[in-house]
């Protein structure tokens, strides 16, 4: 089985892992581990060495339940990473990315160095956002959210998820380019654990193919999430490693192109193994 994705304008090969580096004090599952500016860079830089092409640095926590974040606030905590991170990253063969749906906080991290811009609110938060992306060319991907994170996991209800998730992303897609934004800039992400319930984040896992039909690249983000936790009789998220190895596993089977994740190594292997299996015996293995 030859793995293929569509044209992208990042300049990594795909598959690939997007390693988290959150210099937040609150985020779900490693608030506070990597705030402080030297711990986030020399955090930053393990997960390109154990096999992160992306490094997504986030100043916001996006946890259910967080407040927004001012943009100062914002922008102090990012820009700085992104200034030390983005040449070594750059030079071990990735990049680096922002989440953020902050116009001026893209704006600021892509003169930075940062090469991605990952957005929770698929450019429904910050009306420039569209406009920043469009002129600087570079990767955006565009995330499915129900509600917002401060109330997103109140009863999260859905006719059919897949087929709401899917309907939302390609209207998403759709509004981009109207934007000025290309359609090869573009990533798309189902938002694992951003409004919807255990059951929810299984189908769409379970149904990543139907995602991938829109014809873009998918980002799965499961790691660490709480729906592993419930699937695995309670595990706190530092007891969630292996089972976000399974989704990074079943998520290339469904076709996703890029998994975000928190521990970079273990999922580097796993990948790596499903990988050698699917392409075992096709000619010009790269």
């Amino acid at each position: 089985m030859a793995l293929s994705y569509p044209f992208t304008t990042l300049p990594v090969s795909l598959p690939c892992l997007m390693g988290v580096l959150n210099v937040t004090p609150d985020s779900f599952s490693d608030g506070g581990l990597f705030f402080a500016g030297e711990a986030a860079v020399a955090h930053a830089l393990e997960m390109a060495r154990e096999g992160a092409s992306i490094v997504d640095v986030g100043g916001e926590s996006t946890r259910p339940g967080a407040e927004r974040l001012p943009l100062d606030d914002e922008l102090q905590r990012v820009v700085p990473v992104i200034e030390a991170v983005a040449g070594p990253v750059r030079a071990a063969g990735g990049l680096v990315s922002v989440d953020t749906y902050k116009a001026e906080v893209a704006r600021r991290a892509l003169g930075a160095g940062a090469a991605m811009v990952n957005d929770i609110s698929a450019l429904r938060l910050d009306a420039e956002l569209a406009g920043v992306v469009a002129e600087s060319g570079c990767a955006l991907c565009l995330m499915h959210m129900q509600g917002e994170p401060r109330t997103m996991q109140e009863n999260p209800h859905y006719e059919s998820v897949v087929d709401e998730v899917r309907a939302f992303l390609e209207e998403r897609l759709a509004f981009a380019v109207q934007a000025g934004v290309k359609e090869e800039q573009v990533v798309l992400d189902p938002g694992i654990g951003f409004g919807k319930s255990v059951e929810h984040n299984l189908l769409l896992i379970r149904h990543l193919h139907r995602l991938v039909e829109l014809g873009r690249p998918v980002l799965l983000g499961a790691s660490r999430k709480r729906f592993l936790g419930a699937v695995l009789g309670g595990a706190a998220p530092m007891e969630r490693v292996v089972g976000t190895a399974a989704t990074t596993v079943i998520g290339l089977l469904e076709g996703a192109a890029i998994f975000r994740v928190h521990d970079v190594r273990p999922n580097a292997e796993a990948l790596a193994v499903a990988r050698s299996v699917l392409e075992a015996g096709e000619p010009h293995r790269a």
